[in-house]
C-alpha cells in the first residue's frame, strides 16, 4: 500500500448531527448552499434539468388536485428524520396537520409518500435514499427515472422480508395509503421523446 493510500484509508469523515445542523442553518452558514442532511454528511444537491422541474412541479400539482385536502403536498422541503438525516425530496406527500410543523418539518409517522426526480442524482436516489427511508420505516417511496422515462416504486420499505420494487412506464398507481384512489403513471411521467422537444431559440418577451 502506497502512501497515499495509507493516508485516504485513516481518513474519518466528520458526522453532524440534526442539532450542529440546524445551528448551521440557523447561523446563515447554509444560505447559499443547496444542500442535505443525509446520515451526518452534508450533501450537495444537483441542479435541476427542465425535465426535472417541469415534470415535479406537475406531479405535485397533480397529487393536490386528486387527494385535495386529505393531503399536504410540500415540495422541496426537509423532513426530519431519525439517524441525523434531514434530506428535501421533491414531492413529500405527508399529514395536513396545518401548524404542527411550525416548529418541526414532518416526521416519518406524518409522511404517507415520497417522490424524487433524478436524472444525475439517480444512484443516491435509488440506494442511500431508500435506504434512508427504510430505517426511518417510511413505507413508501417513488423514483422518476428521468434517464429512462419510468416510475420506480418502493414498498414495504422498512420491512426488508416483504420490501418489493415494481417499474412502471403506464397504466395506474395506487399509493399505499390510498388504495382506492388511483393515480395515472403518466401524471408523474412522459413517455415523449424528449430531444423532439426543441427549446425557443429567442427568450419570449413579457409585458
Amino acid at each position: 500500500m502506497t502512501q497515499q493510500e495509507l493516508m485516504t484509508s485513516a481518513l474519518v469523515t466528520a458526522k453532524w448531527s440534526l442539532e450542529d445542523y440546524h445551528r448551521m442553518i440557523e447561523a446563515g452558514i447554509l444560505d447559499d448552499r443547496k444542500v442535505e442532511l443525509l446520515n451526518g454528511e452534508i450533501i450537495e444537491m444537483n441542479p435541476e434539468g427542465e425535465p426535472h422541474a417541469h415534470l415535479s412541479s406537475n406531479a405535485a400539482d397533480y397529487t393536490r388536485a386528486t387527494l385535495r385536502s386529505q393531503v399536504k403536498v410540500r415540495e422541496e422541503k426537509p423532513i426530519t428524520l431519525p439517524d441525523a438525516s434531514e434530506p428535501e425530496p421533491d414531492i413529500a406527500v405527508v399529514q395536513p396537520l396545518g401548524d404542527i410543523y411550525l416548529p418541526h418539518h414532518p416526521y416519518p409517522e406524518n409522511i404517507f409518500w415520497l417522490i424524487e426526480y433524478a436524472d444525475s442524482s439517480l444512484a443516491k436516489d435509488l440506494d442511500v435514499k431508500s435506504q434512508i427511508y427504510a430505517q426511518a420505516g417510511i413505507q413508501e417511496y417513488w423514483v422518476v427515472n428521468l434517464k429512462r422515462m419510468e416510475l420506480v416504486i418502493f414498498c414495504e420499505l422498512a420491512d426488508k422480508h416483504n420490501q418489493t420494487q415494481r417499474i412502471l412506464t403506464d397504466g395506474k398507481i395506487n399509493p399505499k395509503a390510498f388504495p382506492e384512489v388511483d393515480f395515472a403513471v403518466n401524471g408523474f411521467i412522459r413517455r415523449c421523446c424528449l430531444k423532439n422537444i426543441k427549446p425557443l431559440s429567442v427568450a419570449p418577451k413579457y409585458r
